[in-house]
C-alpha cells in the first residue's frame, strides 16, 4: 500500500510519480466521480502526461483499490459502497486502534512534542474555517490527516503505520462524500483535543477508545449520507 499524501505533486519528481499522485489527489478528491471510467486519451489532454506513466499510475491506484481494473473495459474509479466503507472501517479498527497504543507504549518526547505541534496546526486551521465543510478544505484536510498520522507514528511497526495511513486516505473518499451531502456541520476540534490529551497522558485504553469511536461515527456520518443519495 502507498502512503503519498493526497497533496499535489512534487514537480521535480519522476513523471510517473507526478502521475500518480497527480491522479490519486483527484479521486481521493472527488473530482473524478465513483464509477467513471478513466479513459487514456481522457487523461492525457487533463494532465499533459503520456500513456505510459498514466498506466503505471492507474496498476498503482488499482493495488490500493481506489480503481478498478478490467482487461477489456480498461479502468473505472472504484464504486462508494457501505459493504466497502464497513470494510475500510473494520480494518482501520483493527489496525490504527493497536497502532495508537503501540505509539502510547514507545513514543518519546520528541514524539508528544510533534503530537502538539499537529493539533495545534489543526486547531489553527480550523479557526480559520467558516462554517462549511471542513474536510472540503485542502489545507485542513492536509493538517487533519498530519494530525492522525503523528498519532501512530511511534508506532514500532512500519508496515502497521503505512497500512493505516493507506486506509486513512481510502476513507478519504467517503469523508468528502458525506461532507458534500452532510445537513449540518461537524466540529471535530473537542474530538482531537480529547484524543491528543488521553494520548499524552499515556491513557491507552481510553485514547484508542476515542479512537475507535472517531472512527465509527465517520462511518455512521457517511452511511447516512449513502442513504440519503439512494433515496433522493
Amino acid at each position: 500500500m502507498n502512503t503519498a499524501t493526497i497533496s499535489t505533486p512534487d514537480a521535480g519528481a519522476p513523471l510517473t510519480e507526478q502521475a500518480f499522485r497527480s491522479l490519486r489527489h483527484d479521486v481521493l478528491a472527488g473530482t473524478f466521480a465513483p464509477g467513471n471510467k478513466l479513459k487514456l486519451d481522457e487523461l492525457q489532454r487533463h494532465y499533459g502526461y503520456s500513456s505510459s506513466p498514466l498506466r503505471e499510475a492507474l496498476s498503482r491506484l488499482a493495488q490500493e483499490g481506489l480503481v478498478r481494473a478490467d482487461e477489456r473495459r480498461g479502468f473505472r474509479v472504484a464504486a462508494l459502497s457501505e459493504a466497502d466503507l464497513d470494510d475500510i472501517t473494520h480494518m482501520r479498527l483493527m489496525l490504527d486502534v493497536e497502532a495508537l497504543r503501540g505509539a502510547i507504549a514507545a513514543g518519546d518526547d520528541a514524539w508528544e512534542a510533534a503530537i502538539v505541534s499537529a493539533f495545534h496546526r489543526l486547531e489553527k486551521v480550523e479557526s480559520r474555517l467558516t462554517d462549511g465543510p471542513q474536510v472540503l478544505d485542502e489545507e485542513w484536510s492536509e493538517v487533519h490527516r498530519a494530525f492522525h498520522m503523528a498519532l501512530l507514528a511511534a508506532c514500532p511497526s512500519e508496515r502497521q503505520r503505512r497500512w493505516s495511513a493507506s486506509l486513512f486516505d481510502q476513507a478519504e473518499r467517503y469523508r468528502r462524500f458525506s461532507a458534500r451531502n452532510r445537513q449540518s456541520a461537524r466540529r471535530k476540534s473537542s474530538e482531537h483535543r480529547r484524543m491528543m490529551d488521553a494520548t499524552l497522558k499515556r491513557d491507552a485504553d481510553t485514547a484508542c477508545a476515542l479512537l475507535a469511536e472517531h472512527i465509527r461515527s465517520t462511518q455512521r456520518n457517511v452511511e447516512s449520507a449513502l442513504r440519503r443519495s439512494t433515496t433522493a
